[in-house]
């Protein structure tokens, strides 16, 4: 894989570090490789910046919710089944049931330092278009031990998240309601002070997102014509960049996490994903490099 020219602006990517994929989602850069979900093949995957593609697991459903412990340790969840599982030696383990809190499907999550999983939920069945969004989605919190609780409501699907180098503010797109919001995190994981971080134009939806050493929010927006858009906070669009699909997650990585990382793909549609699989990662290389997790 060749290292491609710093962008400026809305400069195209320069890289396919896969092809032929199904849904990549997730991307989270870990001892020099890109993990991530390729969702409807239902494996976690790596990628590293030679273009290598190799397969760590096979799952036995669905995935979404992927992290990564500060131990390396897999945490990942069963999508529609709204289980949470960690991979404990070569066999995954279920360590919470959170089917309760949560409705239709799981969406994306982040696991902080101390191992806890943040995960969000649909809450609506997104491929039935006679189905109507629903703004009271929730974030859910496990722990390492598999106790879960709700830790915010009323989101209209919470999708992509950061936390920021000091532990001490979770950002999350709400990808229907356009907007970034934050909150504190207290020490026994609890979210407080909910606020609007950064309020979108409608033609931004952010899906996966990831934060860099400015503060800003790079966001995957796979409905708009930006494919991928930086956010200061208070919501000024910095830096867009176009590709000529859609966009569902980023990551900064490599050396010095000033490799974008693209996930991509023609559709989300699963019927579509089977007859035309076109999943792709591109890569571009930024100014800014990231920060905190994931």
């Amino acid at each position: 894989m060749t290292k491609p020219p710093p962008p400026h602006g809305g400069d195209q990517p320069h890289e396919d570090a896969t092809s032929q994929r199904q849904l990549l989602c997730g991307p989270r850069w870990h001892n020099g490789k890109l993990w991530f979900l390729d969702i409807h093949d239902k494996r976690i995957k790596t990628v590293d910046l030679s273009g290598s593609v190799a397969t760590v697991l096979e799952l036995p459903f669905i995935p979404n919710s992927f992290g990564l412990t500060p131990e390396g340790t897999i945490v990942v969840g069963d999508a529609f089944q709204r289980r949470i599982h960690r991979l404990a030696g070569a066999a995954l383990q279920q360590v919470a049931d959170i089917s309760g809190f949560t409705k239709f499907c799981l969406s994306d999550g982040i696991v902080d330092a101390k191992g806890r999983l943040y995960v969000g939920d649909i809450g609506y069945n997104f491929f039935d278009p006679a189905a109507k969004p629903v703004e009271t989605c929730v974030i859910v919190l496990v722990g390492p031990d598999g106790r879960a609780s709700v830790v915010a409501d009323q989101l209209f699907f919470p999708n992509g998240m950061v936390i920021t180098p000091n532990g001490g503010t979770l950002i999350v797109g709400e990808t229907l309601g356009h907007r970034l919001t934050a909150f504190d995190i207290q020490e026994d994981g609890s979210l407080s002070h909910r606020r609007v971080w950064a309020q979108l134009p409608s033609s931004v939806g952010p899906d996966g997102i990831c934060l860099d050493s400015e503060g800003a929010v790079w966001c995957a927006n796979p409905e708009g014509k930006d494919s991928v858009v930086r956010v200061r906070a208070g919501g000024e669009i910095t830096d867009r960049i176009k590709v000529d699909t859609h966009a569902y997650a980023v990551m900064l990585g490599g050396p010095e996490r000033r490799h974008l990382f693209i996930c991509m793909s023609g559709s989300h549609d699963p019927a579509e994903i089977q007859r035309n699989p076109s999943a792709s990662i591109q890569v571009v290389e930024v100014e800014v490099p990231g920060a905190g997790m994931p």
